[in-house]
């Protein structure tokens, strides 16, 4: 496929996101998501974050394997986690799980710096190389686990975890500065729950359980 058969694809894209927004809308508290979102899953290039082999299938909305038993998420649930994130343009984020980058290359539309953590080093390696070679060079990837962040940039203005924990990770919780913003899936596998952090000015963690999802869960070295 063409580079401009991919780009219809990648509209049609939006407008699916769109329309399962209108099913789960009120789940979320929202009626609609935020344009420069939309325009950002617009502009990414989805074929370029999954194996060559799949990338005719980039556009649906669905999650693809990457390798390692990790997929790429659904671009409805990277959407909407993006937008749950209300990146601003001068934030800096944390993005826990890397995978291929996908995630990463979308916020890095939307904010300042990226700053991604990933368990998996052969992942990691291979989503720096496409980052770099798609010409995303505000994103940072650093190979480690990501239940302990990356304090060496903290704090975060807002963190995103694409992979489940039961609770919310403490080191995460203390990597983001008073006023910040925290989206990640969070509980047991089978009851899973988009999760919106808020830390007040005290530095007190507000929680608020949105809809059910399905992530893997999140890796940890031990």
């Amino acid at each position: 496929m063409k580079e401009d058969h991919f780009a219809i694809l990648r509209r049609h894209m939006v407008e699916v996101i769109g329309i399962h927004l209108d099913l789960v809308g009120d789940q979320l508290g929202r009626p609609s998501l935020d344009q420069r979102v939309m325009k950002a899953m617009g502009r990414v290039p989805r074929h370029a974050f999954v194996p060559r082999p799949l990338a005719v299938h980039a556009y649906q909305d669905m999650p693809l394997p990457i390798g390692f038993d990790k997929t790429i998420s659904q671009p409805f649930i990277v959407a909407v986690m993006t937008d749950l994130l209300e990146p601003q343009p001068d934030d800096v984020v944390l993005e826990i799980g890397t995978g291929l980058g996908y995630q990463a290359a979308v916020l890095s539309q939307l904010v300042r710096r990226v700053c991604s953590v990933e368990i998996i080093e052969e992942l990691a390696v291979e989503a720096e190389a496409r980052l770099r070679r798609l010409g995303y060079d505000n994103i940072g990837i650093h190979i480690g686990d990501g239940s302990f962040g990356w304090p060496e940039h903290a704090p975060y203005d807002k963190i995103i975890v694409t992979a489940a924990a039961e609770l919310v990770p403490p080191a995460l919780l203390q990597q983001l500065r008073p006023g910040g913003r925290m989206v990640l899936p969070t509980g047991l596998a089978e009851d899973q729950k988009l999760t919106v952090v808020e830390k007040d000015a005290a530095g007190r963690a507000h929680l608020q359980e949105l809809m059910s999802v399905r992530f893997s869960l999140l890796e940890t070295v031990r």
